[in-house]
């Protein structure tokens, strides 16, 4: 699998997902989720990846993330990110997240763990996936240690029904430690970028293929990426 974009953007650190299951029958045939509160999320059996979308979709966008790194969030809010999601909706693409924390080790502070422990227990809560694009939206500039916990509860906020004690309690003492370590752990193993351990964030792998630094523009051009994932798709059909 190739693709034909040859501009170079350097992310924090590069950019990059994994191999989709099969089913008796596509995915794709299923109606549309109507909202992204009716999309199934979990965690896989490695203690570290998160998964949204259908289990049976074909095709998988395996994604390497920093809460912490602008370059996420250029592709969360501009870039491709917002066409995945209309991708999941299908039913025919489904996403895995490996969220890092490596960035609090290079800035300073806490906010990266912090930030992904409290989308651990947003998933918990079952609104993973939106409290991941409020996090994303409201993200505070990189060299600011602004994921406080003060701070996640109120963005919080802005998703119906997270405020729960159990989201609360599981964000100040930092429940999910165990998630948070596994994650970054995964991350580092994933390969190396500018001679630091880890891909570099964001990197995406479409069905197993990880889309190289060179080519890596192709992820904050939305029209792009919907181009490369119709492909993907129907190539998987």
């Amino acid at each position: 699998m190739a693709v034909g974009i040859g501009a170079t953007v350097v992310g924090c650190g590069a950019r990059h997902s994994s191999a989709a299951d099969g089913g008796e029958r596509h995915a794709g045939d299923k109606p549309v989720y109507l909202r992204l509160a009716d999309v199934p999320e979990q965690v896989k059996a490695d203690g570290a990846t998160v998964v949204v979308g259908d289990p049976r979709a074909r095709v998988t966008v395996h994604l390497y993330e920093d809460p912490r790194c602008p370059y996420c969030r250029q592709f969360e809010t501009s870039g491709g990110g917002p066409v995945l999601t209309k991708w999941v909706l299908t039913h025919k693409v489904k996403v895995e997240y490996t969220m890092a924390s490596f960035l609090d080790g290079r800035l300073g502070g806490s906010g990266s763990r912090k930030a992904v422990n409290a989308l651990r227990a947003a998933l918990k809560e079952g609104e993973f996936v939106e409290y991941h694009s409020v996090l994303y939206q409201n993200q505070p500039p990189e060299e600011e240690d602004g994921y406080t916990d003060a701070r996640l509860l109120q963005l919080a906020e802005e998703v119906e029904g997270l405020r729960t004690p159990s989201f609360d309690s599981a964000v100040k003492s930092m429940k999910y430690q165990g998630f948070v370590d596994a994650s970054e752990k995964s991350y580092a193993a994933a390969g190396h970028y500018n001679g630091h351990e880890g891909p570099g964030t964001p990197t995406a792998e479409v069905n197993g293929y990880r889309i190289p630094v060179e080519q890596g523009a192709i992820l904050y051009d939305a029209d792009l990426f919907d181009q490369f994932l119709a492909k993907v798709v129907d190539e998987a059909s």
